[in-house]
C-alpha cells in the first residue's frame, strides 16, 4: 500500500490523517509529551562519533517544540553546538556538570547515567 508523504502542491503530508502538516487534524496527538519515568538522564558518549565527545540528555517530559527551545538554551549556556535527534538533546563536548546544575535549577529530576 503506497501512501503520499510529500506533494509538490501541498508540501509534507501527515502519515496519520493524510492532510498537509500545517493543517493536520491529529497534530494535538503528536505534540503530547512522551511518557517516561520522570528522570532526565545525562550521559557522555563517544561511540560512533569518531572519538568526539557528546553529552546526551534523554527522558525530558516535553513536547517537540519545548525540546527544541530547551536545546537552544542549553547550547547557549554551554557555549557550544548541538542537535535534537529523536527526542534526545545532544550537546558537543563534556558538559555533564553544567547541564545537571541547569536542569536541576529548572526543576527536573536528573541522573548522571553511565557512559
Amino acid at each position: 500500500m503506497a501512501r503520499t508523504v510529500y506533494s509538490s502542491g501541498r508540501g509534507r503530508i501527515c502519515p496519520t490523517c493524510s492532510a498537509p502538516v500545517d493543517l493536520c487534524r491529529c497534530k494535538q496527538v503528536r505534540s503530547r509529551a512522551p511518557q517516561g519515568d520522570g528522570i532526565v538522564r545525562i550521559r557522555r558518549e563517544t561511540r560512533g562519533r569518531k572519538g568526539k565527545t557528546v553529552t546526551t540528555i534523554s527522558g525530558l517530559p516535553l513536547p517537540e517544540d519545548g525540546l527544541r527551545d530547551l536545546a537552544k538554551q542549553l547550547k547557549q549556556r554551554c557555549g557550544t553546538g548541538g542537535a535534537l535527534k529523536d527526542g534526545v538533546i545532544e550537546i558537543q563536548g563534556d558538559h555533564r556538570d553544567t547541564l545537571r546544575a541547569e536542569l536541576d535549577g529548572r526543576g527536573f529530576r536528573v541522573k548522571l547515567a553511565g557512559g
